[in-house]
């Protein structure tokens, strides 16, 4: 048995004639590896579908309070809420509270919210503010007094004392799941900073990057009804499509996470006392998540989605390392096998290599379509919910 302190999650993905995660200038990202120009999704692309997944294994369906990311929590969902609770609130007292709080929470210069940095907030979060914000102008409804009071609740003398009452109001997860899991930076308050426990690599192509621009015309439909009209096209347009198998990899801090799902400190994550159920039932669902939700921009016109084809999975309380020296030379489809068959293999062999230089110190398990397998694999292929099913028992037992 060994201390799954860390969990490595390798996957293998295949999309054909796609477009998943567009740069500035509308291209396929790319980065550079090996001497070969690859395609790349980025962490954050990743991140945000996983984020906002809405099936059956969705990071709502957990039962656990979310986030929501803005820069305008204040005119977006406080404002509405307090007029409703309030309907005969003075709009310049609302104002001059709503900027007070704004302040708070964004920095000094939040009056423009087109100058404020986006924040991921957590509902519990917001249910407070809310609540405060309501209480301030029932007991302050001229403007003035409002913003004298809103001025010395959330930034004056008062503050401190607020804020740590949301703080114990709202619980650990005030932040909500998403902070939770992918971390949370508040220059204006570093005490608000949570420190991630999901690490996300950027993903990218195992081979050289594959793609072509696509040309394609726009017919409009009524333009040939006139005789004297050519019947041609409304629009001529270009676009970048690529194909590619991407390698991903996530690392999961499982004492991080425990602590900030459950308020524990992370060095007694494994105690007895601690209920580490939760935690477990969230590194499953996001397991799901990684081996079925694809990025993808113009999904109307490449419907872009993949399930991974591999995926391994390793729980040990050795430092992380990433696989993708195993496509440090890019994988090529041969006369015998498939480029995802010459991948899975260079994966598992990379794998073994490993294992020989530092020694095998940790629990294994995978799923692939092609049932491959290697020394360093011991055990036979799984399905996914059998993955997901002895992640969240290591977790619970503290135990791989």
């Amino acid at each position: 048995m060994t201390l799954p302190r860390f969990i490595q999650i390798h996957s293998l993905v295949s999309y054909p004639a796609v477009l998943l995660n567009r740069d500035d200038a509308g291209l396929a990202k790319r980065v550079s590896y090996g001497g070969a120009v690859r395609t790349r999704v980025s962490s954050q692309c990743l991140k945000r579908h996983w984020r906002t997944a809405e099936d059956d294994w969705s990071l709502g369906n957990t039962g656990l309070e979310l986030s929501v990311r803005s820069r305008a929590i204040f005119e977006y969902e406080i404002a509405p809420k307090v007029r409703q609770a309030l309907p005969n609130v003075d709009a310049d007292a609302l104002d001059a509270v709503g900027k007070a709080l704004s302040r708070a929470v964004y920095g000094d210069k939040a009056d423009d919210p087109r100058k404020r940095q986006a924040l991921l907030l957590g509902w519990p979060e917001l249910k407070f503010l809310t609540a405060e914000c309501i209480a301030v102008l029932r007991d302050n409804p001229d403007a003035a007094a409002a913003a004298k009071a809103a001025e010395a609740h959330f930034k004056g003398k008062d503050a401190k004392a607020n804020f740590a009452a949301m703080k114990a109001t709202a619980g650990s997860l005030a932040a909500g799941l998403e902070a939770a899991l992918f971390g949370r930076m508040v220059t204006s308050d570093p005490s608000a900073n949570t420190d991630a426990a999901i690490h996300v690599a950027h993903a990218f192509t195992v081979h050289e990057q594959e793609s072509e621009t696509d040309y394609f015309t726009v017919v409009d439909d009524l333009k040939n009804r006139d005789p004297e009209e050519d019947s041609g096209s409304a629009g001529i347009f270009d676009t970048e499509l690529t194909s590619g198998l991407f390698y991903e990899y996530v690392v999961v801090d499982v004492p991080l996470l425990v602590s900030n799902i459950t308020g524990c400190e992370p060095q007694d994550w494994a105690a007895a006392g601690v209920d580490r159920g939760l935690p477990a039932k969230v590194v499953e669902h996001l397991l799901h998540l990684i081996a079925t939700i694809s990025p993808g921009a113009k999904k109307g016109s490449t419907a872009p989605y993949a399930a991974a084809s591999t995926l391994l999975i390793e729980a040990g309380s050795a430092q992380p390392r990433s696989l993708a020296k195993a496509f440090e030379k890019p994988v090529r489809a041969t006369k015998d096998k498939s480029q995802g068959e010459a991948a899975q293999n260079a994966l598992f062999e990379t794998l073994g290599k490993f294992d020989g230089m530092y020694g095998k110190r940790e629990a294994r398990r995978f799923a692939a379509l092609d049932g491959a397998a290697s020394a360093a694999l011991a055990d036979g292929p799984l399905t996914v919910d059998d993955l997901g099913e002895w992640l969240r028992e290591i977790i619970v037992s503290a135990e791989a």
